[in-house]
């Protein structure tokens, strides 16, 4: 049984500060995710995830809801964590994976209760599964177990790497599933050898074939290779039949058979900002079509059913539920109202009925369900009364012309007491991507205290900048060989339309932002002097710098068309180093020791060129993290230096120890 406790001075603090959030009580708070709507749609499996200080650790269960009372109940509790549950096709058993034994495994367990049962022991873990349409087999991939001779090299000369030579290929598995089975199956491998490394897969309708997607190897700098392949189950045999270049993924297939739907970059060379879209291909091969190219986003693909395909997808700040015609190219929107932002959809059998995370502005994402194409969401959970003890901020979308004409929306924060006669200081804090994008509905603070600033009586502006999701390929190639420069005006057009509009104290402005911007926080540290003090969480410094040494190198040949070695100059453009000798902006630098999407690298430069700037500095280093900060108390860490670092430039505080 897991026992999750607060600390003493936790609940103190919730009765001192019913008002606002705590650090600790946002990272708290519990979300929903993965909902999974039984084949007869009378049940939805989805999963809770909550923090466990104790073990430092954020957990995931199992819950199961009645879709007709709303009735709800955790189907897991085990150490660890269980997720990614999938119903059998009956609706009988539902499989999912868990690591409370290391590695995650596949367990399956009745819907009605009961203990759990393990189905693979696999040595290296299991990524992800699917039921057979039959229901009596599961295919699996895995990374594939280290052979006896290269355990024999570890025994002689302990752990090495050779570079871009020692990859471990991920391949396909299938074991028998049976209610009467006493042991362990023994799991077969379907795909096997170094000529690809598989990636997402699925069953055709008969259950004889499988189609997936697999690349070179799971480098990242060799995603581009990812091509789609159809394997015969009977004899093993996988022949390729979409081989355009571009990533090829996400095969999915028709009701008949006869075709398989997969998402495309269209063989678009610079597809890191362009379009995803859908296509269809025969499932014997040929020549593929595209169907998607009057959708100008990103084109989720979900299923394929008789009445058409579904996919999901960004429009602004909002998300919803399409469905393609694949004969005449043209897509309905499912879900309604306009401003819901819907996401993670599963479906009936019949296609009749769905589940979904769905949140809107203001609002905690829940797991709902509806009837389609007659769309009536019904929410089942209640992760917004977590909210209820908070007097918390609120969001409104706002649009502003940047300094090319472009329009750039952002989501502007306001504290719970606004007073539209005051000005108030600013924060901006930016999000990742380029390609990401922040919407106007409640999720529980991380890395920055959003409530705790608008509690100090700060504004806060999220600005979705130019390369943002949503807006479409035009928009998210604006910053193109534009890097931080583009990204700057979009940010700093944003301060002086509050400030024009009689908001904002412009002697009260900072920044903020992780990755991408952490970056664009870099670039305003030394490109100029509007702002008070900037944080820089994992962000790049020196685009050479990242590009030696990031395990995405292709990112940069993108976005700036070309390398260090053949456009030396474009890289100095963009690289908020190359303005250091203007640099006056106090800035609080946070790292993952073990980054490798934007190596620390870019963190030292950073921190050293301040320092011989004299420009007041601080670097936190967290020691076993990537790129991104998983563990609770760590988080704790990154949010309390945060609210000190602007308490005391912005808001004038004295610093605590």
């Amino acid at each position: 049984m897991k026992l999750l406790l607060l600390p003493l001075f936790c609940l103190v603090g919730t009765m001192a500060l019913a008002q606002t959030p705590t650090i600790q009580q946002s990272i708290s708070m519990k979300s929903v995710g993965s909902p999974q709507i039984s084949p007869d749609g009378r049940w939805v499996a989805y999963t809770v995830t909550e923090t466990n200080w104790e073990e430092n650790a954020y957990e995931t269960e199992i819950w199961l809801t009645n879709t007709a009372t709303g009735e709800k109940y955790p189907l897991t509790n085990s150490k660890k964590s269980n997720s990614s549950p999938v119903w059998s096709p009956d609706g009988k058993t539902l499989a999912f994976l868990s690591t409370r034994d290391d590695k995650s495994q596949i367990y399956v367990i009745h819907p009605q209760g009961g203990e759990a049962k393990a189905l693979t022991k696999f040595e290296t873990g299991v990524s992800y599964f699917d039921f057979s349409p039959n229901g009596k087999s599961i295919v699996f991939a895995a990374t594939v177990p280290d052979s006896k001779a290269f355990k024999e090299r570890i025994e002689k000369y302990s752990d090495y790497e050779v570079v871009q030579q020692d990859y471990k290929m991920t391949h396909l598995y299938i074991l028998p599933v049976s209610d009467t089975a006493t042991k362990l199956p023994t799991p077969k491998a379907l795909t096997k050898g170094t000529d690809f490394s598989v990636g997402s897969f699925s069953f055709s309708p008969d259950g004889t074939k499988i189609a997936f997607d697999a690349t070179k190897n799971p480098d990242l700098i060799n995603s581009h290779t990812a091509d789609i392949y159809v394997l015969t189950l009977s004899d093993t045999t996988a022949r390729k039949i979409v081989s355009t270049k571009g990533p090829d993924n996400n095969p999915v297939w028709s009701p008949d058979g006869k075709q398989v739907a997969f998402v495309t970059a269209n063989e678009d060379e610079f597809f890191f900002y362009a379009n995803r879209l859908i296509a269809s291909v025969p499932s014997e091969g040929g020549a593929p079509t595209v169907l998607s190219q009057s959708f100008d986003e990103n084109a989720g693909l979900l299923d394929w059913s008789s009445e058409g395909i579904w996919f999901s997808g960004l429009q602004k700040t909002t998300s919803h539920l399409f469905l393609l015609n694949p004969s005449t190219k043209k897509f309905t929107k499912i879900t309604q109202p306009d401003n819901i932002i819907g996401n993670q959809f599963s479906f009936t059998k019949d296609f009749k009925q769905i589940a979904f995370v769905m949140a809107s502005p203001n609002q905690m994402g829940e797991i709902a369900v509806s009837s389609i194409p007659a769309f009536v969401p019904k929410i089942l959970t209640q992760m917004g009364d977590q909210l209820k003890p908070y007097k918390t901020a609120t969001r409104e979308v706002v649009s502003w012309k940047s300094r090319d004409g472009a329009t750039i929306e952002g989501v502007l924060i306001k504290p719970a007491n606004y007073d539209p006669t005051k000005k108030y200081p600013l924060l901006v804090v930016i999000h990742g991507g380029p390609t990401g994008i922040d919407m106007p509905s409640i999720t529980a603070d991380r890395y920055y205290p959003i409530e705790l600033f608008t509690a100090k009586g700060a504004l806060v502006l999220r600005p979705n900048y130019r390369g943002s999701a949503g807006y479409g390929k035009a928009f998210r190639a604006l910053n193109v060989r534009n890097l931080g420069v583009g990204d700057y005006d979009d940010v700093i057009s944003g301060v002086d339309f509050l400030i024009g509009k009689g908001m904002v104290d412009k002697d009260k402005v900072g920044a903020m932002g992780w990755s991408q911007g952490g970056y664009i926080s870099a670039f305003i540290t030394t490109f100029s002097d509007r702002f008070k003090a900037t944080s820089v969480g994992a962000g790049i410094s020196n685009w050479a710098t990242y590009y030696q040494n990031t395990d995405i190198t292709p990112f940069t040949r993108q976005y700036l068309k070309g390398t260090p070695w053949n456009d030396p100059e474009i890289y100095k453009k963009t690289s908020p180093i190359s303005y250091i000798k203007t640099a006056k902006t106090p800035t609080l630098i946070q790292h993952g020791e073990l980054d490798r999407r934007v190596p620390i690298a870019n963190a030292y430069e950073l921190r050293l060129a301040l320092e011989d700037n004299n420009v007041p500095v601080k670097m936190v280093v967290y020691k076993g993290f990537g790129h991104g900060i998983t563990k609770p108390k760590q988080m704790r860490q990154v949010m309390e230096e945060n609210l000190q670092w602007f308490g005391k430039w912005v808001f004038g505080e004295e610093t605590k120890n």
